[in-house]
């Protein structure tokens, strides 16, 4: 079996446990949306760019409340992230046109979840988009920066939402 390890992952990793609250919690308390790169709130969710992210526009999609599992979710929340991740998927394949997306979810630390409350996170895919930089040099090649992308996406957001 081969291994391939994520040294990027340790930052994440390490300021993950000096926080004792919820980073989304701490994020939807803040209100300082820019600064925390949220991209919408809604009715029972939120939007946030992923502040390390695998791929340009990775973002992650939350219910406001704080929960661990898909059955705790009332039909609400579940309609409203669904159709929230379905806009989202739209607005980042018209702005950045890539080849495929992920979605995914961890539940649960054994699951990889960073997080306890439950997030789905939604990476655009391109051909070739991954490669060995990041573990030969720890480096993450991004073709825009953070910032940008989020100016684009919030203002999408804004224009889908008229």
């Amino acid at each position: 079996m081969r291994v391939i390890w994520a040294p990027w992952r340790i930052k994440y990793i390490n300021e993950s446990k000096k926080k004792k609250e919820c980073f989304i919690c701490q994020i939807i308390k803040d209100e300082k949306d820019e600064e925390n790169l949220v991209l919408y709130r809604g009715k029972t969710t939120i939007i946030i760019m992923n502040k390390f992210p695998y791929n340009s526009s990775h973002i992650m999609i939350s219910p406001i409340r704080h929960i661990e599992n898909f059955y705790e979710l009332t039909d609400e929340e579940v309609q409203e992230i669904f159709n929230l991740i379905s806009k989202s998927q739209k607005i980042i394949r018209d702005l950045y046109n890539p080849d495929g997306f992920n979605l995914g979810v961890n539940i649960g630390k054994a699951a990889g979840a960073g997080e306890d409350h439950l997030h789905f996170h939604l990476v655009p895919r391109w051909f070739g988009d991954t490669n060995f930089m990041t573990v030969i040099s720890e480096t993450r090649v991004m073709p825009e920066s953070i910032v940008e992308v989020y100016k684009k996406l919030k203002e999408a957001f804004i224009e889908s939402n008229k």
